[in-house]
């Protein structure tokens, strides 16, 4: 059913790194299921992902795991949003139960479907977590469409799927190769490697519009991390009419308020302390454990224009063309500043 071409590139091995080692190009040997979207079907661009070698024992796993009807998919290309989507609809499902929120960790509540395939030395078992879930389910995930279960298409559950433009996203996915996969080389050379498809989960390109192609299957909602931070009410509001919800205006406020950054930021429940500490200890140098006084914090900054800081005019230059060639063809539009 895959395809599993082994990837030995200059590009990827100056980002290849403890926590991303021995990258592979994945694709389906017949395409998409015969119940996927004919748009999908039947798009004419070759289909491909990167992953990582951990990925491939589970690839055949979770393309035949069970999916239910009142299962909830929080799908994002990493680093756009997923975790405080993850918060909001947890507790749009759970009638706003703060305490409990505050009390379980979101990786209990809300688990990684393809973790363990997607880093490198971490362990577990991440398939078998999802499986073992009482329902109703939530389950996050990085994948393409092309990689989803089959019985996606089939039985068709709720899919909240988070976009978000690809200069802020590159810039906060190298800070995360940096502080949780152990990356210790220069971000140009991820930037690189992101504008040429060749990191985890690449290409950003058709991860987006796969999704963007489906936004009006009735149990898909398209939203981008752009309208949450701009109007996180609202888009609170269009979340909880997807799940079949009601709130009221001060359940509204109470639950933006809780969703704010700050507030992200201090909820143990939510800013994956432990992973950081984990990944310290596991994917750093020895040179940098000793040296490095970093205090990165897994929620960051979570500003739109962020790349600003950290990519020179003429980076900026080709991330703008590499967005205007993703959008060409259709009216998405991430609307940044």
């Amino acid at each position: 059913m895959y395809n599993f071409e082994k990837l030995d590139t200059e590009v990827v091995r100056r980002i290849e790194c403890p926590g991303t080692e021995r990258h592979y190009k994945v694709s389906l040997a017949k395409g998409f299921s015969s119940d996927a979207p004919n748009i999908l079907r039947n798009s004419a661009e070759q289909k491909f992902s990167i992953m990582i070698e951990t990925y491939l024992p589970l690839a055949e796993k979770i393309k035949k795991l069970t999916v239910y009807e009142d299962d909830v998919w929080v799908i994002t290309f990493p680093k756009c949003g997923t975790t405080w989507t993850q918060e909001m609809v947890w507790l749009l499902n759970n009638e706003l139960n703060f305490k409990n929120a505050k009390n379980t960790p979101l990786e209990e509540r809300f688990p990684f479907l393809e973790l363990t395939g997607a880093l490198t030395l971490i362990g577990g078992d991440s398939v078998g977590d999802v499986e073992r879930l009482s329902r109703p389910r939530h389950i996050k995930s990085h994948l393409p469409a092309m990689l989803l279960p089959d019985q996606i298409w089939q039985v068709k559950p709720r899919i909240i799927y988070v976009a978000r433009n690809p200069k802020d996203a590159a810039t906060s996915f190298f800070h995360h190769y940096r502080n949780i996969v152990g990356y210790e080389g220069r971000k140009e050379h991820f930037f690189d490697a992101f504008l040429t498809d060749s990191l985890i989960y690449a290409p950003f390109s058709g991860h987006v519009l796969d999704y963007w192609r489906i936004r009006d299957e009735p149990n898909v909602l398209f939203i981008t991390y752009e309208q949450m931070k701009r109007d996180l009410g609202q888009v609170i509001v269009t979340v909880s009419s997807f799940l079949g919800k009601s709130f009221t205006d001060t359940q509204i406020d109470q639950l933006t308020q809780h969703l704010s950054i700050d507030s992200m930021r201090a909820n143990k429940a939510c800013n994956m302390d432990l992973l950081v500490e984990w990944a310290r200890q596991t994917n750093y140098s020895k040179k940098r454990q000793e040296s490095d006084g970093n205090q990165f914090k897994f929620i960051r900054n979570g500003n739109i224009g962020n790349y600003k800081d950290y990519m020179d005019d003429n980076y900026i230059q080709k991330f703008n063309e590499y967005e205007t060639k993703l959008i060409m063809d259709s009216d998405l539009s991430f609307n940044i500043q």
